[in-house]
């Protein structure tokens, strides 16, 4: 099992309250996750949390 480290050395969530779904592409209006990623963010590994920062950020609509 992963050990975690504290919450603040972890990669911060790209949340910014912005919490509507697109009904279309399944993703959130406001920080471009879906909805698994959502979910799932407590308890992903450094390296997942990085692949959707990477895919954010290559994302031309998203806000990150």
């Amino acid at each position: 099992m992963e050990t975690m480290p504290p919450s603040e050395e972890r990669l911060a969530s790209p949340c910014i309250q912005v919490c509507r779904i697109d009904s279309t592409t399944q993703h959130c209006e406001g920080c471009r996750r879906t909805l698994d990623e959502i979910a799932r963010w407590r308890s992903m590994s450094e390296t997942e949390r990085a692949a959707v920062w990477a895919r954010l950020a290559a994302d031309p609509h998203s806000p990150a």
